[in-house]
Formats: C-alpha cells, sequence, structure tokens
C-alpha cells in the first residue's frame, strides 16, 4: 500500500524565520525565475518503502511513466496506490497496469495523503533559507537526502493516526 503525490521544487527559495544574534539582521539570496521541476513519490506510512522520480512536468505523460517504473520496480507484487484526484491522474489516457490498483482519496483533502508531510519535511529542513545555482544542483540535495533517508524515517515522517 502506497500514497502518492507529486511536489514541486524550484529556485525560489523557503524563506523563513531563523535564529540569530540580536540586532543581527539576517539575509538570504532570493533569485528572480520560476524554473522547477516535480517529485513523484509513493510512500508506505507503515513499512516506509518509498518509490520516487524527479520528471520535469506533472501531465498524464509523466504520470503514466511514474506508474510504468512502479510496475516494473514492484514486478510479481500487487500495488494499492492512493492518489488525489488531480486532473492527470483521473485522465482517460492515465494507463493501467494489472499490478497496480488506484484508489482515490476524497476530493479537497490533501491533509489525508501523507506523503504531503514528506514535502513539508524537506522544505523545512533541507531547503529553507538556501538558495541553489541551478535546478541540477537543488536535484542533487534532494536526491543525496532521499538515498540517505531509511524506511524508518519515511515511516516516521508520513506517520498518520488515521491508519
Amino acid at each position: 500500500m502506497l500514497f502518492f503525490d507529486e511536489g514541486r521544487f524550484g529556485l525560489q527559495p523557503v524563506v523563513a524565520r531563523c535564529w540569530a544574534k540580536k540586532g543581527v539582521r539576517i539575509q538570504t539570496v532570493v533569485k528572480p525565475g520560476y524554473k522547477n521541476f516535480y517529485i513523484y513519490s509513493g510512500v508506505s506510512p507503515q513499512s516506509g518503502e518509498s518509490f520516487s522520480l524527479f520528471l520535469p512536468w506533472v501531465n498524464t505523460d509523466m504520470m503514466n511513466l511514474f506508474l510504468r517504473e512502479l510496475s516494473a520496480h514492484h514486478q510479481g507484487q500487487e500495488v494499492l496506490l492512493f492518489m488525489d484526484r488531480a486532473g492527470w491522474h483521473t485522465a482517460k489516457a492515465l494507463a493501467s497496469f494489472p499490478n497496480i490498483t488506484i484508489e482515490y482519496l476524497p476530493p479537497y483533502s490533501p491533509e489525508l495523503n501523507p506523503v504531503e508531510k514528506l514535502w513539508q519535511w524537506l522544505k523545512r529542513h533541507v531547503l529553507r533559507n538556501r538558495s541553489f545555482d541551478s535546478l541540477d544542483v537543488l536535484m542533487d540535495e534532494l536526491s543525496a537526502k532521499f538515498r540517505d533517508m531509511t524506511n524508518e524515517q519515511f515511516a516516521t515522517l508520513c506517520n498518520c493516526d488515521y491508519l
């Protein structure tokens, strides 16, 4: 059982409060521009098992690519995939795979998707008050964080009382 969501990440920094000496004004670099990419992730809140792809857009073609790779990764296993009702998740052109069953969360309920907690954590603990020179550098930073995280960390981050 995996919960799925995509998160947008880009060169616009996540600016937030931070500690500083009294009287010292903190400055952060802000770059104009709106270059971004998306992380498509499926996470099991119980086991912490995860599967992620870094993709350039959110659309039906990219969703089909994610589903194809997820199906191949879980070859010989059944996957129950919960996701929201974004247009590209419910499109007629969405591919179906024999080992993936898709269930939809209630409309307008992002709080029910545990993967949302992963995006919040990444933006607060990895990207907060940092500037990146390029999308490649940002992708490298995030992919290194994903590789370093254990299943226990994913399970802790995406844990929900209602599951």
